[in-house]
């Protein structure tokens, strides 16, 4: 049976990010990596688009939390100890300059994941990192101060283990039997689908900043909304899916959301009406888009509204701009499931929180054990926050770990 002083067991972003610094912290500690697939890092390979979407420019910790539906509070400690400016020092260190886009997004300069995958492979062999591939995880137990890692490939001891599988079933039900509770995982980033007249032909459509509530909850979000061959998605819908995932698994994802697409009260956009009739009275309203709306879903709205494409502003009644105040303010639209978002699969669920020693990411039912990234009931919305966890959690752990 081999041995080790730290096994980390799952080859993504924070595993790697764990057994780099764990390695270069205490250089005399030998380190592994047990990934199951023949080859790691596969998340950092696709998000972002292929980019990978590093971290997010916000600096304050109070402000950063706020991204977070599950682990808001347990983060803000961590996040004072390190936080996405580390990350951005992290890898300029390593010659990895990092850009921000409008949006707060952050990328590597080279707009390529494979500049991220390099950089961890590279400081994973500088400083003698084994990464194991094809070696599944079978069971975990304790054994004369150590733990003994049974996996697909043979069987494994060491001093201190870290789990960074990310969201794992059959890793969530080996921590049960070790005594951890696991919060039954849902998906958490999703699209949703909409089968409606008014946005079936108009995919691609963006309007960019909108507010959509979940009729008859507390649930609410703004932002872009992007109208797809399925229904709606971008950040809107995202962050709405991300705050809701617990409710609206509860009703299977069959629900009503109502969407003000211009962000104004009923009754202010009603007196704007008012006095578009008069200024545009010989206009047809269809070709005279308003509210800085994209022209097509303007155009649908409209038609929605009891009016035909030669409808001229002078002659709206009464009847036909309350039905257009409405559409403009308060549509509603079905929703019959969810879509995942991209190949971005993110889950809320895991690890129960209470379990985990914050300030080290240790657990509190076993000495040396520890976690991090998304094996943890921590979710966020998307922009670079789920990796921002995982750099965080992962750089803190090691920190705890190195120490022999």
């Amino acid at each position: 049976m081999k041995h080790y002083n730290v096994i980390v067991v799952g080859g993504g972003a924070a595993g790697f990010f764990a057994a780099i610094n764990i390695a270069e912290q205490n250089p005399n500690l030998n380190v592994a990596i047990l990934e199951k697939g023949k080859n790691g890092l596969q998340k950092v390979k696709v998000s972002g688009g292929g980019r990978c979407n590093v971290t997010h420019a916000e600096f304050i910790p109070s402000e950063l939390v706020r991204n977070y539906p599950r682990g808001e509070k347990e983060l803000l400690g961590p996040f004072h100890q390190f936080m996405t400016g580390d990350t951005i020092e992290w890898f300029e260190n390593r010659g990895i300059a990092l850009k921000i886009e409008d949006d707060g997004r952050m990328f590597p300069v080279s707009n390529s994941s494979q500049t991220i995958i390099d950089c961890f492979l590279n400081e994973a062999q500088k400083h003698k990192v084994d990464i194991l591939y094809n070696h599944a995880l079978k069971s975990i137990s304790h054994s004369n101060e150590n733990w003994v890692l049974e996996t697909s490939q043979g069987d494994f001891s060491t001093e201190k283990v870290m789990v960074a599988t990310g969201s794992n079933p059959k890793i969530w039900k080996l921590l049960e039997l070790l005594g951890h509770t696991i919060s039954q995982p849902v998906p958490s980033l999703f699209t949703f689908d909409i089968k409606d007249e008014r946005i079936k032909s108009i995919p691609g459509v963006v309007a960019l900043d909108v507010e959509v509530k979940v009729v008859g909850s507390n649930l609410w979000s703004e932002g872009p909304l992007l109208i797809t061959h399925v229904g709606m998605s971008a950040p809107a819908i995202l962050k709405l899916s991300a705050f809701g995932a617990i409710e609206l698994a509860k009703k299977d994802y069959k629900f009503q959301i109502e969407v003000n697409f211009i962000k104004q009260s009923y009754d202010d956009c009603l007196e704007t009406l008012k006095e578009l009739k008069q200024e545009l009275a010989k206009k047809t309203v269809l070709k005279s888009t308003q509210f800085e709306l994209p022209k097509r879903l303007w155009q649908k709205l409209v038609l929605a509204s009891q009016m035909t494409d030669e409808t001229r502003w002078a002659d709206l009644n009464k009847s036909q701009i309350e039905h257009l105040a409405l559409q403009l303010t308060k549509a509603v639209f079905d929703v019959t499931g969810k879509s995942t978002f991209k190949e971005e699969f993110v889950t809320a669920g895991g690890i129960n929180l209470k379990e985990v020693n914050f300030k080290t990411f240790e657990s509190k039912c076993h000495k040396n054990l520890y976690f991090a990234g998304e094996i943890l009931n921590i979710d966020a919305i998307t922009g670079g926050f789920n990796f921002q966890n995982a750099w965080s959690g992962a750089y803190i752990a090691a920190k705890a770990m190195s120490k022999s």
